[in-house]
């Protein structure tokens, strides 16, 4: 197919986010993950070769034409070097007499994916600082650039990078095998990998993002390498499905979540029909998969959370007494504020309003709590505006207000605002009208 210069593109970057993690993730298990930086450099190669060859032409084949040419540059690089130890130290000795073939069975489908889920747990390592695990998987597994993990982050790109230059340094020094562990070591780092995945899709789900308050390819990202770690053998663990369980759940009600004009449709007021039904079916299955076995997760609890919400077909039949007993639960397992603050909420639901401003005022800590963050004064002002109680009601809502950087939040917040006093943004403030 003859392709126009921008067209090429356009293809060449979509595929770099898809494929270059992959890419990366074949060639550190042929070079060794002390090596990380050869194997992106042979990826970058790859794709610049795509660039300057697809104007003219695209391949039938994109994904295999960019894998063929980056098993025949890592041929290249391992017969230019004589030292085969400076390679992986499982497959140096063969690298010297059969260094093609071995290099091809590294490029098949199912030792791809292997591959990658050696990356993932490379990444993860559990004495790498958890920022610098996230930064390490999105740029080295998902393909992210440095600009776009600084965006979804929300810090700059030097940052991002010393994190990244640190995570390779930290794997170079301390000479981290590029393998997926076993024994107790499997059940450690499985919940490291789990952690940054929930984080990850958090982040993508509830973007802390001025303009953006869904980043759908961050959540994507999080529902490949959870279906990867689902999928694979040797990982199998009930937490890795009731994980993914979760995403799919929440993933399902994206459409419903903001209406044309990027504004936030609050769950009781949503279109069920929107609501993805062929996600919420899967959600299910992998949720009946997390109950083979003696574990219950804080991902199986908060799965069973979203699922109830799922079988509803209206917000007032919401089975708000089954919701607070798996909250209760939730509290045991996982004692923090935002699962007290979430408890409060489905009590206020049940008509106990004044019990659950008291639950949300006798959170530890909560006076610093509503000093930083947004949510916090958000709920107890839509609680005190539930309560006609206006004069409460404005002023935690006018700190939310300040607190936020959602473009989307602070529009619901003035939303509410306005139906308790009247209050009108003019751009500078609120004008509140008493």
């Amino acid at each position: 197919m003859i392709m126009h210069e921008d067209s090429s593109q356009h293809v060449v970057d979509h595929l770099f986010r898809h494929e270059s993690g992959k890419m990366i993730a074949v060639l550190t298990r042929i070079f060794g993950i002390h090596n990380l930086e050869m194997a992106e450099d042979v990826v970058q190669e790859a794709f610049l070769k795509a660039t300057q060859v697809w104007k003219f032409e695209l391949p039938d084949n994109p994904s295999a034409w960019l894998m063929k040419v980056a098993k025949n540059k890592a041929l290249d690089v391992i017969r230019r070097q004589q030292n085969f130890r400076l390679y992986s130290h499982a497959i140096a000795n063969r690298l010297q007499t059969e260094a093609e073939s071995t290099i091809e069975q590294f490029f098949l489908d199912t030792e791809i994916s292997d591959s990658q889920l050696r990356m993932v747990f490379s990444c993860c390592h559990p004495l790498l600082k958890e920022e610098d695990q996230v930064a390490l998987t999105l740029k080295t597994v998902s393909g992210f650039g440095t600009r776009e993990i600084a965006k979804a982050l929300l810090t700059n790109e030097d940052t991002i990078q010393k994190r990244i230059y640190r995570s390779k340094q930290f794997i170079r020094e301390n000479k981290i095998e590029f393998e997926i562990p076993t024994g107790k070591d499997l059940v450690t780092r499985l919940e490291m990998v789990h952690a940054v995945l929930y984080l990850l899709f958090n982040e993508g789900y509830n973007s802390t993002k001025t303009d953006e308050l869904i980043q759908y390819d961050l959540c994507a990202e999080a529902m490949r390498l959870g279906k990867l770690l689902v999928e694979h053998p040797s990982v199998r663990a009930p937490t890795s499905p009731a994980l993914l369980s979760l995403m799919c759940f929440h993933a399902a009600r994206f459409q419903s979540r903001l209406d044309e004009n990027n504004s936030i449709i609050l769950l009781s007021q949503q279109d069920r029909t929107k609501w993805n039904q062929e996600l919420i079916k899967i959600g299910y299955h992998y949720l009946n998969l997390s109950s083979k076995g003696n574990t219950i997760s804080v991902y199986h609890i908060e799965s069973a959370i979203a699922a109830e919400h799922s079988s509803t077909t209206s917000f007032e039949n919401t089975n708000w007494e089954r919701l607070l007993q798996l909250y209760d639960l939730l509290l045991q397992i996982k004692p923090s504020s935002m699962v007290e603050l979430n408890r409060a909420i489905v009590m206020a639901e049940l008509g106990n309003i004044e019990t659950a401003i008291q639950t949300i005022e006798n959170i530890h800590k909560i006076d610093q709590l509503l000093e930083s963050q947004y949510i916090y004064n958000a709920v107890l002002g839509d609680l005190h505006k539930r309560m006609n109680d206006s004069v409460n009601a404005t002023a935690y809502l006018l700190k939310a207000y300040r607190l936020t950087t959602s473009e989307a939040e602070k529009k619901l917040i003035t939303k509410k605002l306005e139906e308790v006093t009247g209050a009108t943004n003019n751009g500078k403030g609120f004008n509140v009208k008493r």
